[in-house]
């Protein structure tokens, strides 16, 4: 165990540096944004195109790995709404489900699953972005609309889908697959720029999360009781990993090709925090974002122990 929180721990410790940062006013609020822009933009497309471009396509574009990552998803989208819709409506608990579903899989989960497996890993981890960027995303952002009448989950979901082209991420992960089915590479300054910008990514982004984390907790001034809140948290770290690993468990049994480094990877990548991407969302379609940041801050705090145990358990 002390190995694992050996590698485990600069990575959260980098959060909570961001979240002191912040919260004792070292970091300005208004930098926020820029250190996010900068993660999002520049540096974070070009991890995931340096790790794409290097991945044999095939990995890439495994369907057992998009079946069973996208099949837990839904199930857990599932559950979520079914269990809070009647007492939070249909909005909150569809952005209830995607912070339950959508593990910070791009600020965090890609260097970290890199750090303990191996750069073999990203080929499973990219992936799992673009399905929940573009698949569980959009689906949610739909229901969210369900109680505002006919049309409205429509129009929600070409917002969302609109939203999807406007974001750099999947695009990189697209040119990072692109360059390896057709096994380009970068001539050698660009390809060291790239390099350098990729190497920025790790932590100023685990940096930026916590800055983030801390902002949303300023920010709230309503008080949100822990039953709103701490069940969908326990949820994200410790439902959907299990889920996955018994999806993982039963399509091995069914015949189908999944290497035991693929399911570690998926396994770990859902027992990821929530991504704090959402918090955002949920403010732009008016949601409970005080319960979403909540949710967000208890998912990435108890990570470092139910995280750090997955790992020991699995690797």
């Amino acid at each position: 165990m002390l190995s694992v929180l050996a590698i485990t721990f600069p990575f959260f410790a980098l959060v909570l540096a961001g979240f002191a940062a912040t919260r004792r006013g070292l970091l300005p609020l208004s930098a926020i944004a820029g250190l996010n822009s900068f993660v999002l933009y520049f540096a974070l497309p070009c991890m995931l195109y340096r790790f794409g471009a290097q991945t044999p396509i095939r990995q890439l574009l495994d369907p057992v790995v998009a079946l069973v990552y996208l099949l837990c998803g839904l199930l857990l989208v599932a559950g979520t709404v079914m269990t809070t819709r009647v007492r939070w409506g249909w909005n909150d608990a569809a952005f209830g489900a995607l912070v339950a579903a959508f593990p910070n899989s791009g600020f965090m989960g890609v260097p970290l699953l890199v750090a303990l497996l191996g750069e073999a890993s990203a080929g499973t981890v990219i992936p799992t972005m673009a399905l929940d960027m573009i698949v569980t995303t959009s689906l949610c952002i739909a229901l969210s609309r369900l109680s505002l009448g006919e049309g409205s989950a429509l129009r929600a979901l070409r917002m969302a889908l609109s939203g999807v082209l406007a974001n750099p991420l999947p695009w990189s992960i697209a040119l990072g697959a692109l360059a390896s089915a057709a096994s380009f590479t970068l001539p050698g300054p660009l390809e060291r720029t790239v390099a350098m910008l990729a190497d920025a990514a790790s932590p100023v982004a685990l940096f930026t999360i916590g800055a983030v984390l801390a902002r949303s907790q300023m920010n709230a001034h309503e008080r949100v009781a822990a039953r709103d809140y701490v069940p969908v948290a326990l949820a994200k770290l410790l439902v959907h990993p299990l889920l996955m690993w018994l999806a993982c468990q039963a399509a091995r049994a069914a015949g189908l090709e999944l290497s035991p480094l693929a399911v570690t990877t998926l396994v770990l990548v859902a027992a990821l925090p929530s991504a704090s991407n959402v918090s955002l969302l949920a403010e732009r379609f008016e949601a409970h974002g005080g319960r979403i940041a909540r949710i967000i801050l208890v998912s990435t705090a108890l990570a470092f122990v139910t995280f750090s145990a997955a790992v020991a358990l699995l690797v």
